[in-house]
C-alpha cells in the first residue's frame, strides 16, 4: 500500500471511534490519547508500522493505537521511576462528582463506566471494542493480540459480569 492510499485509510478512520479508542487505552488521559493517536498515525505514515491485510484497515489500526498507547505507559512508568523519590506514590484515581447532581442518564452511564473499571483489562478491552466500536470478536482479538477462542471467552465472561454487577449496582442504587 503507497502512502496516499494510507493517508486516504487513516482519514477515513481518523476521528470520534479512533480517538475513544486512544483514550481508552490512555485510561481517559487526553492529552496522552491525543499524543498516542498522533504517534500510532506517525507509525503507520513512515512505514514502522505495516498493514498486511490479515484484517480491516481500521481494526488494524486499533491494534497500532494499543501497542502505541502501551509503550507509552511503560515509557511514563519508567521515567517516573527514574525519578521519583522512593517514599512519594503516584495518585491512583481522580475523584468523580457527586451521583446526586447528575442526571438518570449521566448516572447509569457512570455505573457502566465503574462496573466496566471492575472487570479485568482483557474482558473490558474486548467489550468496549464490541460494543462501542462496533468491532467483531475475531476483530477485537486482533486488536489485542489474543486467539479467537480466548477472545470470545473474555467476550461471554466480560459479559456475564458486567450484568451481575449492572444488577448489583441497581439494587444498591433503588434500595
Amino acid at each position: 500500500m503507497d502512502n496516499a492510499e494510507l493517508r486516504l485509510h487513516l482519514e477515513s478512520c481518523h476521528g470520534h471511534q479512533s480517538f475513544r479508542w486512544a483514550l481508552h487505552c490512555c485510561e481517559g488521559d487526553r492529552g496522552e490519547a491525543e499524543d498516542v493517536l498522533q504517534t500510532a498515525y506517525l507509525k503507520v505514515l513512515d512505514g514502522r508500522a505495516r498493514f498486511d491485510g490479515r484484517s480491516s484497515f481500521a481494526t488494524w489500526l486499533f491494534a497500532v493505537i494499543r501497542r502505541t498507547a502501551a509503550d507509552e505507559r511503560r515509557r511514563r512508568i519508567l521515567r517516573f521511576a527514574r525519578h521519583a523519590p522512593l517514599h512519594e506514590s503516584a495518585p491512583l484515581a481522580t475523584e468523580r462528582a457527586g451521583a446526586a447532581e447528575e442526571s438518570e442518564s449521566t448516572q447509569r452511564r457512570a455505573m457502566l463506566e465503574t462496573a466496566l473499571a471492575v472487570l479485568p483489562r482483557r474482558q473490558r478491552e474486548v467489550l468496549l471494542l464490541v460494543f462501542y466500536h462496533e468491532r467483531t470478536v475475531e476483530e477485537a482479538a486482533m486488536v489485542i493480540g489474543i486467539g479467537v477462542g480466548s477472545a470470545r471467552t473474555h467476550y461471554a465472561r466480560g459479559k456475564q459480569r458486567l450484568r451481575e454487577l449492572l444488577q448489583d449496582s441497581e439494587i444498591r442504587h433503588d434500595g
